[in-house]
């Protein structure tokens, strides 16, 4: 199969790939349901030595680094209490978390989580962590960029691999909401 956007060795149809996925992100494919078949969702391989931007972009494309998201954890806090949501993002930006973030989530504070917390959490690898898998009462808040996209490529849930997903994907993932202006320059 050749990947629809940039250029990996290997590329294949996610449910074909499973035994290469964590846990909650097989799960997620497994059960996947929307307007986007899980066939179209593409899993590549990439080498973790490569997974710095600038010599990813070199090894598997130049055009990926306008069409990479990030996903991290956050944690918003108010009254003692405690919520983890994810944030997607275009690589090319970074979340506002002291501004849209902690406004969505209603929290007094909103900052990164912890690596032992998304980790744990999310039962994916730290520098891999997906919106695909995600704890389905977290709030996923996806940039409205991400969503106008053709394919995005993000993490798989490991070091190893990414994920090629369509655009509109994201906007239908349990807990999605998608917001204008969440990644900022």
């Amino acid at each position: 199969m050749h990947a629809p956007i940039g250029h990996f060795e290997h590329a294949a149809p996610a449910p074909d790939c499973l035994d290469e996925l964590t846990r909650p992100v097989a799960d997620a494919v497994r059960a996947w349901h929307g307007s986007v078949p899980a066939d179209q969702i593409v899993y590549v391989d990439t080498d973790p030595e490569w997974a710095d931007t600038a010599t990813f972009v070199e090894r598997y494309g130049q055009e990926l680094l306008e069409q990479a998201a990030n996903c991290v954890v956050v944690a918003g806090k108010r009254g003692g209490e405690t919520m983890l949501a994810a944030c997607v993002v275009l690589s090319t930006t970074r979340v506002d978390v002291n501004g849209v973030v902690r406004r969505q989530l209603g929290a007094r504070k909103a900052s990164f989580a912890s690596m032992d917390t998304a980790t744990g959490e999310t039962g994916m690898e730290y520098g891999g962590i997906t919106p695909v898998g995600l704890p389905a009462d977290w709030p996923v808040l996806v940039d409205s960029a991400v969503v106008d996209l053709p394919y995005v490529l993000v993490g798989s849930g490991r070091r190893r691999g990414k994920l090629l997903v369509p655009g509109k994907a994201f906007a239908e993932l349990p807990g999605a909401v998608v917001l204008e202006g969440l990644g900022v320059a």
